[in-house]
């Protein structure tokens, strides 16, 4: 999820509380996004340490026409580089597939680079989260040093 654009997901998720019943409101709902991290010195290496599950999801998780993650990102802007992924990913060439995942992509929707950077951009989900966009997030990958910079910034 991109803390910048959390009207790609809150919007249908707030359609479909309406057409439930539910309100119009996120006041009882966590939208909890699955964040990675990679904390290092190098952020190119931190990018690249998480692009092979990026690779993943957008082009091998479910088929051609119905894949939630590919439509995320072509939702995001990335068009060019969902239909890359996919199609090198579902052909077999899966260093192409990763050689293709953005780095703005990577930088938008996870937390990668120095400490310093990364309480800086959880500052972005942080303040999302004062209005119900964001609720839980779900860190993937960080170790312990990783976690300690995100609790010390956002508690």
């Amino acid at each position: 999820m991109s803390p910048e654009r959390t009207d790609i997901i809150t919007e249908p998720v707030l359609e479909g509380r309406l057409a439930a019943g539910k309100g119009e409101t996120l006041a009882d709902f966590d939208i909890a996004p699955f964040v990675c991290v990679a904390m290092g010195k190098d952020l190119q290496a931190c990018r690249d340490s998480i692009k092979p599950q990026m690779a993943l999801y957008v082009g091998g998780m479910g088929a051609r026409g119905k894949n939630f993650y590919n439509d995320y990102l072509k939702r995001m802007g990335y068009e060019a580089a969902a239909e890359k992924i996919q199609d090198a990913y579902l052909e077999g060439r899966r260093d192409e597939a990763i050689a293709a995942v953005p780095d703005s992509f990577i930088d938008e929707t996870a937390l990668v680079g120095s400490p310093e950077r990364i309480k800086e951009r959880l500052q972005v989900w942080k303040e999302n989260a004062k209005d119900g966009k964001i609720g839980t997030l779900l860190l993937g990958g960080a170790d312990i040093d990783a976690l300690r910079v995100v609790a010390e910034a956002v508690f």
